[in-house]
């Protein structure tokens, strides 16, 4: 959940007014107040208006999180004039107006355009659609093989290769990535993103651009030790808007081999996990039955990686048969694969948000797909 006030959640819950901006920035900033490009006769601070528009997070996907935009602005006549996709990105941010005429706003990340769109020329709309900075990493395929020895760290190599896509690059860890060596030699062919989701994978992390535009790298959340964030309910001071719900066995596994195969003389290693929860709608030990899934990599090199992969990757997928769409009041700070309570008349859910939309023009709520957590595994 990303950071906000006390007085923010509290304000979600009442009467408030919808406060969003976008603002058009030159490339490579990171922070939550970026210096903005000046828009002749819109903003000198690159505000755009916002006509209509939503940021869709799909945890799901390679690049997370789009934006879509419909705003007005003079119709670019050369690549450097504001409002193209030459490498410019939009900062976007939602929250409240409090009564005082103040606002707090949360960020939801930086966008780089990649289409600009005018259907009624020359004075109509412009439709911007837009890419968190994974896209950049996505495009920029590697042009000549490098090679990485065993003795280089993770995070050296995970700085190389995602800033050579992203200048100014920011990066995170949650763990000693610069002490945490590969193992093996490693070689970067043309797809970037695929060679580092699998560096991650091996190590059971995973990556994504955060709202400061930050390179978050951390572990993939175990669902059966995290506490709700937030309750989604109906009701007095409710925020639930509607709820439709699912239940499908499509894409669902209980058993995950994990295998390392690393290049030379290394040997081949090996582990399985399974959904060894008696409470769990996919056990293995129940009517479900046997739905295994084979993940192989280069870069597991000892039977532990294999083990915390084969976790993280069965954690994506835990509590999946019953899935539910939300409507609910905006709540910027959720995030995705953040743990929320879902309570309506009759019952109270703790659920896994796996795809949000977040919608940025007044009257617009927040669509939310989640996944029920059935577990009630804890360690120990």
């Amino acid at each position: 959940m990303r950071p906000t006030t006390d007085s923010f959640l509290t304000g979600l819950r009442g009467s408030h007014t919808l406060a969003s901006r976008c603002t058009l920035v030159a490339p490579g900033q990171t922070g939550t107040s970026p210096n903005g490009i000046t828009i002749p006769g819109v903003s000198d601070l690159g505000r755009l208006p916002i006509l209509t528009g939503d940021v869709t997070t799909d945890m799901t996907a390679d690049v997370q999180s789009t934006l879509d935009l419909t705003t007005r602005y003079p119709w670019p006549s050369k690549p450097s004039d504001p409002g193209t996709p030459y490498g410019q990105e939009i900062y976007v941010e939602r929250g409240i107006e409090y009564g005082t005429g103040t606002q707090e706003l949360v960020g939801l990340g930086y966008y780089r355009i990649d289409k600009v769109e005018q259907q009624s020329v020359p004075d109509g709309a412009i439709r911007i659609t837009a890419s968190d900075r994974m896209a950049m990493v996505r495009d920029a395929r590697n042009t000549a093989p490098v090679q990485f020895g065993s003795g280089a760290s993770v995070g050296s190599v995970i700085d190389y290769v995602v800033g050579q896509a992203v200048p100014g690059l920011v990066t995170v860890y949650d763990f000693d990535a610069y002490s945490t060596l590969l193992g093996a030699d490693h070689v970067l062919d043309e797809d970037r993103l695929g060679f580092v989701q699998d560096l991650l994978a091996a190590y059971g992390k995973y990556g994504y651009f955060d709202y400061a535009g930050r390179f978050q790298v951390k572990s993939i959340p175990d669902l059966t030790k995290a506490s709700p964030v937030w309750e989604i309910n109906s009701g007095t001071r409710g925020v639930l808007v509607s709820m439709q719900r699912t239940i499908s066995r499509d894409a669902v596994y209980n058993i995950v081999v994990a295998r390392g195969e690393p290049v030379g003389e290394l040997p081949p290693v090996q582990a399985v996990v399974s959904d060894d929860d008696p409470n769990s709608p996919t056990w293995v030990g129940g009517p479900f039955g046997l739905v295994p899934t084979v993940y192989s990599s280069a870069f597991m090199t000892t039977a532990g990686q294999c083990q915390q992969a084969a976790a993280a990757k069965l954690a994506k997928v835990i509590g999946l048969p019953y899935a539910v769409s939300l409507g609910s009041v905006p709540n910027p700070a959720l995030e995705g694969w953040d743990v929320v309570t879902v309570s309506y008349p009759g019952n109270s859910e703790v659920h896994v948000i796996d795809r949000i939309t977040y919608g940025l023009a007044p009257g617009d709520s927040m669509g939310i797909d989640t996944r029920k957590q059935y577990l009630t595994r804890r360690a120990g």
